[in-house]
């Protein structure tokens, strides 16, 4: 039976003795909060939403494992960088090869709760105890100025019509989590002159809903975002609306306010202590199951990595037949140079049946989108072969990469970028 009592963030008198570890597999959203501004390369800034590469299910697993073979590391969480079900199949995939290979870890999400309610029976199957939702407000009105837009399958709503969709299945959410005897909790974020007035009212519906545990978070002003000129809430404010939502819920007062690749115990405050290790699950191939059997490869003669994506007008796609001989099985077109982001969407749905991607030379913004679209990139040098074979038996490329940190270093273009 799993001891859910040694959950650091629910039972804080367990944080000094066990730590989490954050999975960054879900990197897309479905809501844009006035209050963020997501940042995947920062690794010495501590707040929800930051990471420094987004993993696989099957390469989370693996660090999961790694780290906790070396350290106490009870819970399995994911909380981001996006929202976890805004793609719902990755997060439940990475529970599932966690639970598979770790039947006592603690398995925990956190969610906005918009594309929630329909994953939660495979949830409760997986045997994920807790779950986190942000609950901004429970007014339209109020909510109607923390978000700028929210977006459901192909529409996106804005203003009172937005906040009332996300509230309506916040709601629902937590009532069928509670039906499945998951612990909830509520996580609110404090933002000065917006909803500060109202996070007792949330504490106060949110008891009626059934919910365990309420966090008051105070929002961090972030440069670019729509409240980065706002004023962080001080000490005292904080303390004052912990006092009256606790009148209504216990609250969480240890929270650290942790990134979405967060590990070790709360207490940890050095953000390179994984990091070797992380980078190395970033570098690994995917997991065996995951669906996708081909391997696409910038290289001009066939023989070496040595072409830069943005130059690209074909990629190599290799295969694995069943005498484990790997073979290229044709010369797949990319998309015509120009057309900004859409260029890299359409190229992730080309290739959507390759698991990696081997180039010598990626720049930020194609990589971000190519992998949110589930299609790895590995930014490596040498033989083709070697790495193609890496890839098929699951070792780490990290001996394979690339001398040249950024988009150009290792580029025989033009250096305007990948247009």
């Amino acid at each position: 039976m799993i001891d859910e009592t040694r959950h650091p963030c629910f039972n804080k008198n367990a944080a000094k003795d066990y730590g989490r570890m954050h999975l960054p597999v879900a990197p897309a959203c479905n809501v844009q909060c006035n209050f963020c501004n997501r940042d995947y390369d920062c690794v010495n800034e501590s707040r929800p939403g930051v990471t420094s590469t987004i993993l696989s299910p099957g390469q989370a697993e693996w660090f999961f494992t790694k780290v906790s073979a070396e350290t106490p590391i009870s819970v399995a969480g994911i909380a981001g960088p996006g929202d976890p079900f805004c793609d719902p199949e990755p997060t439940l995939k990475t529970f599932e090869l966690i639970r598979a290979a770790h039947p006592d870890a603690i398995l925990c999400v956190s969610s906005n709760g918009l594309n929630l309610l329909s994953s939660i029976p495979r949830l409760a199957e997986i045997g994920v105890s807790h779950v986190t939702i942000t609950v901004n407000a429970v007014d339209a009105e109020i909510g109607s100025k923390i978000y700028s837009w929210i977006r459901r399958g192909k529409r996106t709503f804005r203003g009172v019509e937005g906040a009332t969709l996300l509230l309506e299945n916040q709601l629902a959410a937590i009532a069928s989590l509670k039906a499945h005897g998951i612990t909830v909790k509520i996580n609110s974020i404090v933002i000065p002159g917006v909803n500060d007035h109202h996070i007792p009212r949330i504490a106060e519906e949110m008891k009626k809903r059934g919910a365990d545990l309420f966090n008051c978070i105070p929002m961090i002003p972030v440069e670019g975002a729509v409240f980065g000129n706002l004023t962080e809430p001080d000490h005292d404010a904080m303390w004052k609306i912990k006092e009256e939502a606790g009148k209504f819920l216990p609250q969480m007062k240890h929270c650290q306010r942790c990134r979405a690749d967060a590990v070790g115990k709360l207490t940890e405050k050095d953000p390179s202590l994984w990091r070797e290790l992380f980078l190395d699950a970033a570098s690994r191939p995917l997991h065996p199951e995951e669906d996708r059997p081909y391997v696409a490869v910038a290289s001009r003669e066939g023989f070496l990595i040595n072409q830069h994506l943005g130059e690209a007008s074909d990629l190599a796609v290799y295969k694995l037949d069943g005498n484990g001989k790997i073979s290229l099985m044709e010369r797949r077109k990319t998309p015509v140079s120009g057309g900004g982001d859409v260029r890299w969407e359409k190229l992730a749905e080309s290739f959507s049946d390759c698991r990696a991607l081997l180039v010598n030379g990626v720049g930020n913004t194609p990589r971000k989108i190519l992998e949110n679209n589930g299609l790895k990139v590995y930014q490596v040098e040498g033989l083709l072969d070697v790495a193609a074979s890496k890839i098929y038996s699951g070792h780490s490329l990290s001996s394979m990469s690339c001398r040249s940190s950024g988009c150009g270093t290792a580029c025989t273009g033009g250096g305007n970028g990948c247009g």
